[in-house]
């Protein structure tokens, strides 16, 4: 496959420095092995939370680039701590990939994976480190290894154990494997440099004891192995070509490099018998781009798991959280966000994202798609006493105002309307062009009328308007050009609207860094995130099926609420404001 052909069909790829390192290698021929395409990425996620917005630029990046390069992405869970993780976050993260637009086949082939489907070769590679001299047990206590570990500036010191002879070493491992001891009594270590300026390289953990029920294996297993032991290998199992991380894995490239290139390597015993070869190359290269920091959100998955269980929201799809299933009942759509990771882009350094960009690519994707409705938020009567009172007239308006092939929309005007509260002012500010009394106004895609009176409760509140219309005004007819207003206000019918629960949602958080520098995230919490009010709407949205998103005219975009939304009866979520909205 050359440079050239790659992605037929669409020349405009973003550059970054992976497309860069991906055009050179295909270019070189780098990866070609019979039967397998030149690049070959993968997704692997610990299945032990919910997928969040961070990870969702981890799926764009990796399935995007298989992709664009004609090769295919492996969707594989990095199952190795029983202690975390559960069968509902595995369904969770399957849902949300496929949600997201991607697919793990390829070719009619599905490419699914578990670490756990290796976890008798890791074991079988493990004996071999240990045979072959490059692994022991060390049966120091936790406390012990990490003070003899050293730091940044100190280097480690040996562990009294760590010239086990292999014999015993294996011995040990082999009853580590059978039960026989205790949590944290032994420990399999990689043997490479206790003096390394690099902390990972100090003799690294591959095994350790853990006496826990696996979601898959069952208790097949009471040793599981390590992340970083576990994940170079599974990448050239699966022949991964371009393993991408995020930078804090930069420092583990030399122990994911180390553990490669011992299991390709083969040892001559003095029987002859030759071990090890268990992989070829070329081998997996692993490249590390920035994470996703993002204003006004944590992405945490402890801090995540923290607001779940102390009840600051509502689960883990609470839509005013940044998880992929908590975005999608905000009414993000998969659209928005591969839009959003596509402007972000991929770098080495890391840095702040703005939640404005996110925002903004909602409404880019949603402003062209969703049909219009009119809503009233917060409600006002509007009585227009000279309107017959058994008349209903018919009004309407387009579906979509840029695609008129969409149709239009019809609802009534009748003499009792719902207004805006903030449209009528019995004292109007300076350059206030809205309802007042003597002032005229446009009732949207209906008549002008002229504001005459307002109604009082005991304590001086303004409980209705009351106006008169004229006739010959109405949208569309000759006579209406004849009527010059400066405001044009929203409305809907009394007896025909749709009484509805919305859901004004904001950003969860009011500090843009809400847990930088090691502060209680809980104190930047924002009291104003969620609102739920009874609206009124255009009666057409009656009929709105979960997961359905309109614009409300002037408010924002909505969606009917996935879980709670019933025929007839729709709950409605707001995704996100209009694009001024913010600073008015």
């Amino acid at each position: 496959m050359s440079a050239e052909n790659k992605n037929s069909g669409n020349t405009a790829l973003p550059s970054n420095f992976l497309r860069a390192i991906i055009d050179s290698d295909v270019e070189k021929g780098k990866y070609l092995r019979a039967g397998l395409p030149g690049v070959i990425t993968r997704f692997p996620p610990e299945p032990n939370g919910y997928l969040h917005i961070g990870h969702a630029k981890s799926i764009c990046l990796n399935f995007g680039l298989a992709r664009d390069y004609g090769g295919r992405c492996h969707l594989r869970f990095d199952d190795t701590n029983p202690t975390k993780e559960e069968q509902e976050f595995v369904d969770t993260i399957l849902d949300s990939v496929k949600w997201l637009g991607f697919s793990w086949e390829h070719d009619d082939v599905e490419h699914l994976y578990y670490a756990s489907d290796y976890f008798d070769t890791l074991y079988m590679m493990a004996e071999y480190l240990v045979a072959s001299g490059h692994a022991y047990i060390d049966s120091q206590s936790a406390e012990e290894m990490a003070a003899n570990r050293g730091n940044f500036s100190e280097p480690g010191r040996n562990s009294p154990y760590r010239d086990r002879a292999p014999g015993e070493s294996l011995d040990l491992l082999r009853r580590m494997k059978a039960g026989e001891f205790k949590e944290g009594e032994h420990v399999l270590r990689a043997k490479i440099d206790m003096a390394s300026p690099n902390m990972t390289l100090r003799d690294p953990a591959i095994y350790r004891i853990r006496y826990a029920h696996h979601h898959r294996t069952g208790d097949k297993w009471c040793i599981y192995p390590m992340y970083d032991y576990t994940h170079p290998i599974s990448d050239a199992l699966e022949s991964i070509t371009h393993s991408i991380c995020t930078l804090e894995f930069q420092d583990h490239r030399p122990f994911y490099d180390w553990v490669l290139e011992r299991l390709t390597e083969t040892v001559t015993l003095p029987d002859g018998r030759i071990l090890g070869g268990f992989l070829s190359r070329p081998l997996p290269h692993q490249y590390e781009f920035a994470r996703l920091n993002m204003t006004y959100a944590i992405t945490s998955k402890r801090r995540l798991l923290q607001l779940v269980e102390e009840g600051i929201v509502e689960g883990w799809d609470d839509p005013r959280m940044p998880t992929i299933v908590g975005m999608r009942r905000r009414g993000f759509t998969p659209e928005s966000i591969q839009l959003f990771c596509e402007r972000i882009g991929v770098s080495k350094a890391d840095g702040w994202i703005d939640m404005a960009t996110l925002e903004g690519s909602l409404r880019d994707d949603l402003d062209p798609k969703a049909p219009r409705a009119v809503a009233v938020l917060h409600p006002l009567k509007l009585i227009i006493d000279n309107f017959p009172e058994t008349l209903v007239d018919p009004c309407s308006a387009p579906v979509h105002p840029h695609h008129p092939e969409r149709g239009q929309r019809q609802f009534p005007i009748s003499r009792e309307l719902w207004i805006e509260r903030e449209d009528f002012m019995e004292d109007p500010a300076k350059g206030y062009f809205r309802l007042f009394p003597g002032n005229r106004v446009r009732l949207r895609y209906g008549y002008v009328i002229e504001c005459t009176a307002c109604d009082k409760d005991a304590y001086g509140n303004v409980i209705a308007v009351h106006c008169n219309y004229f006739p010959d005004s109405k949208s569309g007819t000759p006579g209406s050009a004849t009527y010059k207003v400066k405001g044009n206000i929203h409305w809907v019918s009394c007896a025909h609207a749709v009484e509805a629960e919305v859901r004004l949602y904001d950003r969860l958080f009011s500090d843009p860094h809400p847990d930088a520098g090691g502060k209680d995230f809980r104190l930047a919490l924002n009291p104003n995130s969620k609102e739920v009010i009874t609206a009124y709407l255009e009666h057409g949205t009656a009929a709105a099926m979960p997961e359905e998103i309109f614009q409300f005219e002037r408010h924002g975009y909505f969606i009917a609420d996935r879980e709670d939304s019933k025929a007839g009866k729709p709950v409605f979520n707001r995704s996100v404001t209009l694009r001024d909205s913010r600073e008015k």
